[in-house]
Parts: structure tokens; C-alpha cells; sequence
């Protein structure tokens, strides 16, 4: 596996915002505004589903100083938090990250999505999850 976060934070080729022991922060290429900073693991865990619960709550915590810093540094008004995790989710490196994306009233970009899903499911959604959910509350984290 070749996966392009894990070669940036090997090599230390990426433009770092922070660099922590469990999570890192650092520019993406193509970013959607100035300052868009993309926070992953150090460690290789391909999506939400399998990251210990511990380097989420890292990872969280470090978007959260990004999103801090957007609002003092850059003076931004507000953030998005953008993650896709799995096949149908278009996620496009197999490896977790989060976009945090600073925003500006009136900065003329779109983040939110603009239509619904074409997915319909016969029973009732939340009912669903907050039955799995109170099954796997006492199951260990799958990794």
C-alpha cells in the first residue's frame, strides 16, 4: 500500500500547520480556501470505522485547535468540518482525514450538500440506529 498521507508524514514533504504524536495538520494541494487544512492520524487507519477511538478523539481535538486558529488568525466566522468514510461516502484517499475549511459570510463557496439522497430505507432510520447503537455499546472497538 502506497497511501499519499502516509508517504507525506514518512518523507515530511507536507506544507505542516502541526505535527503531534497520534494526529498532524498540513495543507492540501488543491485547497478550497486560503488556510483549508486537512488533520489525519499519523498512524494508517482507512476510515472512521476502524480508527481506535483514542486517535479520534485526538484527531477531534486537533481540528477543533485548527478551527480556533482560522477564527483568530484568519479572522474566519466559521468553519466546516468535512469527512468521507467508505465506498458510497467519496472518499477519495483511503486513509481518515478531515477538511477543516474556513468560511466567511458571503466567501461565495458551498460545502453543504444541495440535494437528498435517492436511497430509501423501508423501516425507520433512527430507530434502526438507536437499536445497533444500544447493542454495540458494550462491544470493544473493532480495528
Amino acid at each position: 500500500m502506497d497511501c499519499v498521507f502516509c508517504r507525506l508524514i514518512r518523507e515530511d514533504t507536507a506544507h505542516w500547520i502541526a505535527r503531534k504524536t497520534e494526529t498532524c495538520a498540513f495543507t492540501p494541494l488543491n485547497p478550497l480556501a486560503p488556510g483549508h487544512t486537512l488533520v489525519v492520524p499519523t498512524r494508517h487507519y482507512e476510515d472512521v470505522f476502524c480508527t481506535p477511538p483514542d486517535v479520534l478523539t485526538a484527531s477531534m481535538t486537533l481540528v477543533q485547535s485548527v478551527a480556533t486558529a482560522m477564527r483568530t488568525a484568519l479572522g474566519a466566522s466559521g468553519v466546516n468540518i468535512l469527512s468521507a468514510s467508505g465506498p458510497g461516502s467519496e472518499q477519495s484517499v483511503p486513509h481518515l482525514h478531515f477538511h477543516v475549511v474556513p468560511r466567511w459570510v458571503d466567501d461565495g463557496i458551498s460545502t453543504w450538500p444541495n440535494g437528498r439522497s435517492r436511497r430509501h430505507i423501508t423501516s425507520d432510520p433512527a430507530a434502526l440506529l438507536a437499536d445497533a447503537l444500544s447493542r454495540d455499546q458494550d462491544l470493544p472497538h473493532r480495528s
